[in-house]
């Protein structure tokens, strides 16, 4: 099977967060929409019910290197979040304890990564974490 070119690919992505399909649970989309590389983007994940995460925002940064799809993004956090694959100084997402970026495959995507932190945020020993105030950053 052909590999398909990375800015094909992102072209692909931009589109599909473009039109929100999913659930509207996250989005996605270019950072600056003159990047012709692709490189730099945004997510948003709506924090899932019955959860401390539940009606809170989060944004996030996500950097596709020049190596994407073949190697994973890498995710920050701009919102504050407790979760124990973000390191709390800076934001970012540690690929070895999220397994959608330490087990990376080139058919994952950014909306598999962002559904996979939401799905995270949902999971037993998670969904009672203590979260900062909201509203805050790093």
């Amino acid at each position: 099977m052909a590999k398909i070119p990375r800015n094909f690919r992102l072209l692909e992505e931009l589109e599909k967060g473009e039109k929100g399909i999913g659930d509207g649970s996250c989005s996605y989309g270019l950072e600056d929409g003159d990047d012709i590389m692709m490189s730099n983007w945004n997510g948003t994940i709506i924090g899932p019910g019955h959860t401390v995460h539940e009606n809170r925002i989060y944004s996030l940064k996500i950097h596709c290197g020049t190596t994407y799809p073949d190697d994973p993004p890498t995710v920050q956090f701009v919102s504050r979040v407790n979760l124990p694959f973000v390191n709390q100084a800076d934001g970012k997402v540690d690929p070895a304890k999220l397994n959608v970026l330490g087990k990376w495959a080139r058919e994952s995507s950014i909306e598999t990564v962002l559904v996979s932190i939401r799905r995270e945020m949902a999971a037993f020993n998670n969904r009672k974490l203590p979260q900062p105030p909201e509203g805050t950053m790093f």
